[in-house]
């Protein structure tokens, strides 16, 4: 499963790396209609997560992600097969909504063939996830350097052949104990302490304890546009730090995921030290903004060095928050619709790639340093405020759960 993973994620660093200069230079798309296109099938994305748990509650997760990873090619297919900007508006949206409900059906899957070692598992998956991520991007940058019409759709090519072979990975792998092994793990009731099911509303749009923690688990996604967004345009329009930088925000990003996920996800293990992980990811981001803000008023490579503190910081950020944010949905779910929740709770991720860049551009860089600071402070308030809320709903008191009260190791750097 983690190899077809990687395979996938090399299709999807081919696709992120090719896919505006394709639609630019091959099919000759204005900037506005690249602009429009993507930001639509983004949207189109955000419902595949609740579509794939919905799906994933009544039937097997293997065959559906199959299906996912074969609709895929055929979307691709057809992208170099059309020309016109509605085909391709509405061919580019199954293929973002088909890419959702996959993420959201290879996390069910690590879910429950994972058990109780989810979080090492959800580090593993991360870890050949940018792995493949990284020989994606590099591949694309070789067809890139080529330039030919014939180079660019080669990597769509390779993009579809990507979710072929990784469909056909899937199909080999064995499907996991699924919805009834994990209800007779736990008699029927919630494995998480302190959730109770007696009274509480039936499915996930009914929770609203549930719809509290998706909520406010969306800002908590905001490094990855901070990371992709906010750090290279702040380099390039409001500091003198050198713009060969840029790529050394991902080279960083993608090394200390690969190397540290699985370390990092000892924090975030078990019911405590998720919660405490959500406190952590509120003060790293902080702390990041903080030195963006700063780094405007550097020179040119006290700039950059703060830069790539922020890089470091929200990369840390990010791997702390990969593991808790799925552990705590995990946990705050009942086991007999588990499927149905957590595609609910996929959902925060779809939303914030949409909304993230925006904010970004449009608010916080725009009111210059005051408006990392403001970001800074919020992302950790509304950290403060989801700690409190899924502790309570775990029903994490002052008595510490003794399978959880030692102190946590310190990091290895």
């Amino acid at each position: 499963m983690l190899l077809a993973l990687a395979v996938d994620r090399t299709g999807s660093g081919l696709w992120a790396a090719s896919s505006v200069l394709y639609l630019t230079f091959v099919t000759h798309l204005s900037a506005q209609q690249i602009g429009v296109l993507l930001g639509a099938a983004g949207v189109a994305g955000i419902a595949g997560s609740p579509l794939a748990g919905r799906l994933a509650g009544r039937f097997p997760v293997r065959p559906l992600l199959i299906g996912c990873h074969l609709v895929r090619p055929a979307t691709l297919t057809l992208v170099l097969l059309c020309t016109g900007f509605e085909t391709l508006l509405s061919v580019v949206a199954v293929t973002y909504l088909g890419d959702r409900a996959a993420k959201t059906l290879e996390m069910l899957f690590a879910t429950r063939a994972a058990g109780e070692r989810r979080a090492a598992y959800q580090a593993l998956s991360r870890s050949a996830a940018n792995a493949g991520y990284g020989v994606g991007a590099g591949l694309a940058a070789i067809g890139l350097a080529v330039g030919t019409t014939d180079a660019y759709r080669a990597l769509i090519l390779g993009n579809a052949l990507s979710f072929v072979v990784a469909a056909a990975l899937v199909w080999r792998t064995g499907e996991p104990g699924g919805r009834t092994r994990e209800v007779a793990r736990t008699g029927g009731a919630v494995a998480a302490p302190g959730v109770v099911t007696s009274g509480r509303p039936k499915g996930p749009w009914r929770d609203r304890g549930y719809l509290r923690f998706v909520l406010l688990d969306i800002p908590m996604n905001l490094d990855d546009s901070v990371l992709g967004v906010g750090l290279p345009l702040w380099l390039v329009s409001r500091t003198s730090a050198p713009h060969a930088l840029v790529p050394a925000f991902l080279v960083i990003n993608t090394v200390l995921v690969v190397v540290l996920q699985l370390a990092v996800s000892k924090r975030a293990e078990g019911p405590h030290r998720a919660v405490r992980a959500v406190l952590l990811y509120g003060v790293l981001m902080f702390v990041c903004c903080a030195l963006a803000a700063g780094a405007a008023g550097c020179g040119t490579w006290a700039a950059a060095a703060v830069l790539l503190a922020a890089a470091v910081l929200v990369t840390m950020a990010e791997l702390m928050r990969s593991v808790s944010s799925w552990e705590l949905a995990v946990l705050l779910a009942p086991p007999d619709e588990r499927a149905a929740y957590l595609g609910v709770a996929g959902m925060a991720q779809s939303i914030q790639k949409s909304a993230g860049p925006p904010l970004l551009t449009g608010v916080v860089m725009a009111a210059g340093p005051v408006g990392w600071l403001v970001l800074g402070t919020v992302v950790a308030g509304l950290a403060v405020a989801q700690q409190r809320s899924c502790a309570s709903r775990l029903g994490l008191g002052a008595a510490p759960d003794p399978a959880h009260a030692e102190p946590v190791p310190a990091q290895r750097q």
